[in-house]
């Protein structure tokens, strides 16, 4: 049975910075949910809940694979990478979730972090204006993003693999997420995916639509 996930709530920067950040090691492509399927029992997976997300809007940068941006439940959520750990696994601090319309000296902050420039005249911006900004512009691209989550966990690690659509072409993932890095690698090792290539939502998504 789906679970519908708790609506997000609006956080400022300086409430998202106290944030604690897990690392993260994710996987996409074909094939993979079998593989993890085949190896959780083993694992001694306990099952968590299935969830059907929202559907969300990624705002994909030329210029950085490092500020996570998208849009969903009419907020802006942005985090940015902040360091990685010697395994290859990165790390990304929530930097806030803005109502929509947002102001335009936060909505500033967030392209600066996207690493683009554009002219900002208008005092607040809503979802659509935003989503008109990203579409002109020539080095962003707003990806639609659908994703079915099967949560579970490998020795109180967080993981998942999911069936994700990027603009309506069907990948498959999995991750593991923890602050425990050698309970990462042991529950990494256990589902099979020690070896494959650590691939965030943002590379994902550009090898999708060829940015």
């Amino acid at each position: 049975m789906t679970d519908q996930p708790t609506r997000n709530v609006a956080t400022t920067a300086e409430e998202a910075a106290k944030i604690a950040p897990r690392a993260e090691f994710r996987v996409f492509g074909h094939g993979i949910v079998d593989l993890v399927e085949a190896k959780m029992w083993d694992a001694a997976a306990q099952l968590q809940k299935v969830r059907r997300m929202p559907a969300e809007t990624y705002v994909l940068s030329r210029h950085t694979d490092e500020a996570n941006v998208k849009v969903r439940d009419g907020l802006l959520d942005i985090k940015v990478r902040v360091g990685t750990t010697p395994q290859g696994y990165e790390i990304f601090q929530p930097r806030g979730k803005f109502q929509f319309p947002v102001k335009k000296a936060e909505l500033a902050t967030i392209l600066a972090a996207l690493k683009v420039e554009m002219p900002l005249e208008a005092e607040t911006y809503a979802f659509d204006d935003f989503l008109t900004l990203a579409r002109a512009h020539p080095d962003l691209v707003p990806v639609s993003v659908e994703k079915v989550r099967h949560g579970f966990s490998v020795g109180g690690v967080i993981c998942e693999f999911a069936e994700v659509w990027f603009n309506g072409a069907l990948m498959e993932s999995a991750c593991c997420e923890s602050e425990d890095h050698a309970g990462m690698e042991r529950a990494i090792d256990a589902l099979g995916l020690a070896g494959m290539t650590n691939t965030n939502y943002l590379r994902a998504a550009k090898r999708v639509v060829g940015l």
